[in-house]
């Protein structure tokens, strides 16, 4: 039987603020788990700290609310332990790129079979809107006393150069285009990220659902306002590394940081870079461990009949002081 929307949807109350990104977010991930009829006991979401955190309530699979900074680690774990697992994880630009910035980092390194999605309003909407780290050098949001004192992480130029093979953004409102993202994202073999850009109506009013439609841009001959977000898709923009040579991975390494680095105007959406000549993780430990995928971690058995199978008594011998 076909799984319907509904059936990736729980009864938990949502209580976002009206008009927060964060909604769009959720229903495209709803959207691409239905479009991909991944089986609910087939995927997992693992959240971090912040509004975002709770987005593993809100999805019907199994959920795993962590901690502060560390929604990577625990989702590499899981996916290393079950690697026929679908995991995502989700979480802010704060939760990631601040606290958590240390751990996104090595991720790039492992690439991992799995997707990151970070909420992303340049602001710390839980805790009454302190700047976040991809809050621009200078800016003052209203709920800053001042304007903003440090320089802005730039998400998709990280991630590029931390080592992660699926590179792209997209904007909360633009829900179909985010679905397809994420779509393209868990079919990605190794580390993908999104970074999703999405206004928060109580705390950001300088990135706002307006802003991005480009209502202070008005053209002049058509007289119509003129949008911010434009999608690299409808341009010829190739973000996918073709052949393993230096030349090319460099040529599209290049290009990708280049259009990370727009911003005002005009601002890119879709994919950045994509390269899936990168050994996976998955494949890196079975050159190691042959049996690995056929025996990985979550099933072999810790336990009969209540007691543990594994004798650990010479290593708490050698730990004895």
């Amino acid at each position: 039987m076909a799984i319907k929307l509904g059936d990736y949807k729980t009864q938990v109350h949502n209580d976002w603020c009206p008009g927060c990104g964060d909604f769009g977010i959720v229903n495209a991930i709803q959207m691409s788990l239905t479009e991909m009829q991944i089986p609910r006991h087939k995927a997992a979401i693992f959240s971090g700290i912040g509004c975002s955190g709770k987005t593993s309530h809100f999805i019907n699979v199994y959920g795993i609310h962590t901690l502060h900074g560390r929604v990577l680690t625990f989702a590499q774990g899981a996916k290393i332990a079950n690697p026929e697992m679908t995991i995502i994880a989700a979480g802010g630009d704060g939760d990631g790129l601040g606290i958590g910035a240390g751990h996104f980092v090595a991720a790039g390194r492992r690439n991992v079979n799995m997707t990151y999605i970070i909420f992303d309003n340049a602001v710390y909407g839980l805790t009454k809107g302190q700047a976040s780290p991809t809050l621009k050098l200078g800016e003052q949001t209203k709920s800053l006393p001042n304007p903003n004192p440090n320089y802005n992480v730039n998400p998709i130029a990280l991630a590029i150069s931390s080592g992660f093979t699926f590179v792209a953004r997209s904007y909360s409102y633009d829900v179909r285009q985010l679905k397809d993202l994420i779509t393209a994202a868990i079919k990605h073999q190794g580390l993908s990220f999104i970074d999703v850009l999405q206004p928060c109506p109580t705390y950001n009013d300088l990135y706002t659902r307006d802003w991005f439609a480009g209502i202070d841009q008005v053209n002049e001959e058509t007289k119509k306002p003129t949008p911010r977000i434009y999608n690299l898709a409808e341009t010829d923009y190739d973000p996918v590394v073709h052949y393993s040579t230096n030349d090319e991975l460099n040529e599209k390494l290049s290009q990708a940081l280049v259009k990370s680095l727009e911003w005002g105007d005009k601002i890119p959406t879709g994919i950045f870079y994509k390269n899936e000549l990168i050994t996976p993780y998955t494949k890196r430990i079975t050159d190691k461990i042959p049996n690995y995928l056929e025996n990985p971690a979550a099933k072999q058995k810790i336990s009969k009949n209540g007691k543990p199978t594994t004798d650990i008594s010479k290593l708490l011998d050698s730990l004895r002081v």
